[in-house]
């Protein structure tokens, strides 16, 4: 059997199995679609190594999520009352029908769920973290990590979340044009969260999650194709994602190692996603309002212009600017640092650098060690050191000892 398979699947299909029994079952009875999701899998924990792997595991799954649900509805008389107002029948054959775990149905319950998951009732840090969790597969830690906080602080947060959505009775339907704009906000932060996570993975021993970055891409692609989410700043958040996928296997050695942008080798970013990023960023530049997600995505543009001109970098050093002034991230910061160095030198950037003062964070030393390299060589050992003792995964830590190498 493939150790690999199991996880694999849970990733890519608890959360559709999950969502489309919550639109069935509804809200207030979220963590019965979820257990009943769990047993799924663990159906297949049990069966799979005995039985050997089905033809077709995802179906599998889809056919155990349905007898399950199928069964809890018959043993449960309060919920074959609640099915049988919906779907006008109180048979087996009828409360089947319901749970359909077609294609069409699972993008529809996950985008339906995303909105009702982010309801004004809540905060938006709680809309965010339960919408990672249920729709995304997010662990405890996970969520943790993307909020810097703890996961005590998590379980709490999501634990109200759920109860307010059910005081609120709210459902898992499509909101009105007006409340879809007032929530799209939300759910295009919790996308963005989700895609980040993969793509600077720091929760598992590997430098790029690629299944996280391509959920995330399929989710904002739904967006797109549902008429009343069509918006630029939609198509701006797509155009972003398909920029940074477009380097994907530049950006890890075949040891599973960072390659930092400098290094990448250009012949291995993939022409066709950068082609899309430009379409959906030229798309979304309809309409009067300019987002994060335009002036990130247009940033994302130009490091796809491998050559370094003076045109290049003064472009992203402004596009920087004008982000920290929208929102502010270490992140950001300190990208936006390192294009001040290519457009007015190292040493200009090692005075704004230290006026950042991240302490906590090990790309910041990381850049101080890249900025006083050439300049002063001790204490950018100095820095890779402080950088190596805060990374948290093995690549990252490997490839700081690399750059310490390089200083002899």
């Amino acid at each position: 059997m493939q150790p690999d398979l199991i996880p694999h699947l849970f990733r890519s299909e608890f959360r559709k199995i999950t969502a489309v029994l919550c639109k069935v079952f509804g809200m207030e009875h979220m963590e019965i679609a979820e257990d009943l999701a769990s047993e799924t899998f663990l159906a297949a924990l049990e069966s799979w190594p005995y039985k050997g792997i089905p033809e077709n595991p995802t179906a599998w799954l889809y056919l155990v999520a349905k007898n399950k649900a199928k069964n809890y509805l018959q043993r449960n008389q309060l919920f074959a009352e609640k099915i049988a107002i919906q779907i006008k029948s109180n048979s087996p054959e009828a409360a089947e029908m319901d749970i359909n775990l077609s294609e069409k149905n699972i993008a529809d319950s996950q985008l339906q769920m995303l909105f009702a998951i982010c309801h004004p009732a809540i905060p938006v840090e709680a809309q965010i973290g339960l919408a990672l969790r249920i729709l995304c597969g997010f662990g405890i830690e996970e969520i943790a990590n993307a909020f810097l906080t703890s996961k005590e602080t998590v379980n709490k947060r999501l634990f109200r979340a759920k109860e307010k959505l059910r005081l609120e009775k709210v459902e898992i339907l499509f909101p009105g044009k007006t409340e879809i704009n007032n929530r799209l906000d939300t759910v295009l932060m919790t996308l963005y969260l989700l895609f980040s996570e993969g793509y600077y993975s720091e929760t598992q021993d590997v430098v790029l999650r690629e299944d996280l970055c391509l959920e995330a891409m399929r989710l904002t692609y739904l967006l797109i194709e549902h008429a009343p989410t069509n918006l630029p700043r939609v198509k701006a958040l797509f155009s972003l994602m398909c920029f940074h996928a477009s380097r994907f296997e530049a950006r890890k050695s075949e040891n599973g190692e960072i390659v930092l942008y400098q290094d990448q080798d250009e012949s291995r970013w993939n022409e066709a996603l950068i082609a899309r990023g430009a379409y959906f960023l030229h798309a979304a530049s309809a309409g009067k309002h300019m987002s994060r997600y335009h002036v990130e995505a247009t940033i994302a543009y130009w490091n796809t212009q491998k050559t370094d001109t003076p045109e290049k970098w003064e472009n992203i050093l402004q596009l920087y600017n004008r982000l920290l002034q929208m929102v502010y991230s270490p992140i950001a910061a300190l990208n936006r640092t390192y294009a001040l160095s290519k457009v007015k030198g190292k040493e200009a950037a090692i005075a704004e650098a230290e006026k950042l003062q991240l302490s906590g964070n090990h790309y910041y030393f990381v850049l101080l060690g890249e900025l006083y390299t050439g300049i002063d060589n001790a204490k950018a050992m100095q820095h890779l050191q402080e950088a190596l003792m805060l990374a948290k995964t093995g690549t990252d830590k490997r490839t700081i000892q690399q750059k310490m190498a390089g200083l002899g």
